[in-house]
């Protein structure tokens, strides 16, 4: 089902915005060469993704997939990037899954932006 179509249905809604981004991933341990680059004062190896980085939307995009798959295939949560929103029909369990979303994001070091929440 089409995103637009799933949504169209729902009546509360909850959007949160990342902190961070893709500074939150870790690139894996020995690969840090692959994103070396030069600077005057030598050459730097990054621990994390950053914007810019071949294929980190699509590294995060996957990452938040699987974090709340669950929660996507039933369309409670939609994820693009580092946007997730909770949409439901009703208020009725609403905040028990915006909880849930918080509870996941957090336990993975993942914190949104308060004054960009609605």
């Amino acid at each position: 089902m089409d995103l637009i179509d799933s949504i169209g249905k729902k009546k509360v809604f909850t959007k949160m915005d990342l902190r961070w981004g893709y500074n939150n991933v870790r690139i894996k341990e020995g690969d840090e060469w692959k994103a070396v680059f030069s600077m005057p004062e030598g050459s730097f190896e990054p621990m994390v993704m950053f914007f810019g980085l071949t294929n980190s939307p699509a590294t995060f995009q996957a990452m938040m997939n699987d974090l709340l798959r669950d929660l996507v295939v039933e369309e409670k949560v939609a994820v693009f990037i580092d946007d997730v929103m909770v949409a439901m029909e009703t208020e009725e369990g609403h905040d028990e899954i915006v909880e849930e979303v918080l509870r996941r994001l957090e336990e993975n070091d993942l914190f949104v932006k308060l004054e960009k929440c609605v």
